[in-house]
C-alpha cells in the first residue's frame, strides 16, 4: 500500500467514526457505477447528456425497432402480415449493418458489447 492510499484510508476512517458519512441521501441505497469504456473519450459528455435527456443513440434505436419486429413476428399468423414485418425487419437490419459499418465497428463488436451492457443492467 502506498502512502497516498494509506493516508486517503485513514481520513475515511475519521471521517465513519465522526459520523460524517451517516447523513448521507444515498445511505442504504444502492450506487449505479456507469462503464463509459465503450465509448470513445471524445464522446463521453455528449453521450451522458443524451443518456440524461432520454436519447438513444440511432444504433440502439435500431435495435430497439428490430426488436419489436421480432417480437410482433412471433406472435403473426396472417401470412400476408408476416411478409411485410419480415420485409420491414431486413431493411431495419440492413440500415443497422450500414450504420456499423459506417462508423468503423463490425457487428460482432457492437452485439458483443450490447450483449455485455444488457447483463450488466439485469
Amino acid at each position: 500500500m502506498d502512502i497516498i492510499t494509506f493516508l486517503a484510508e485513514q481520513k475515511i476512517k475519521e471521517a465513519i467514526e465522526k459520523g460524517e458519512f451517516d447523513n448521507l441521501s444515498c445511505k442504504g441505497k444502492r450506487i449505479e457505477i456507469e462503464d463509459l469504456s465503450f465509448v470513445p473519450e471524445e464522446l463521453r459528455a455528449s453521450y451522458k447528456i443524451l443518456k440524461n435527456a432520454g436519447v438513444l443513440p440511432e444504433e440502439l434505436q435500431i435495435q430497439r425497432e428490430i426488436k419489436q419486429i421480432e417480437d410482433l413476428l412471433e406472435y403473426c399468423f396472417d401470412d400476408e402480415e408476416r411478409g411485410v414485418l419480415k420485409r420491414k425487419l431486413t431493411e431495419k437490419q440492413l440500415r443497422f449493418n450500414i450504420l456499423m459499418e459506417k462508423r468503423g465497428r463490425s457487428l460482432a463488436y457492437y452485439e458483443y458489447v450490447n450483449k455485455i451492457n444488457l447483463k450488466l443492467s439485469k
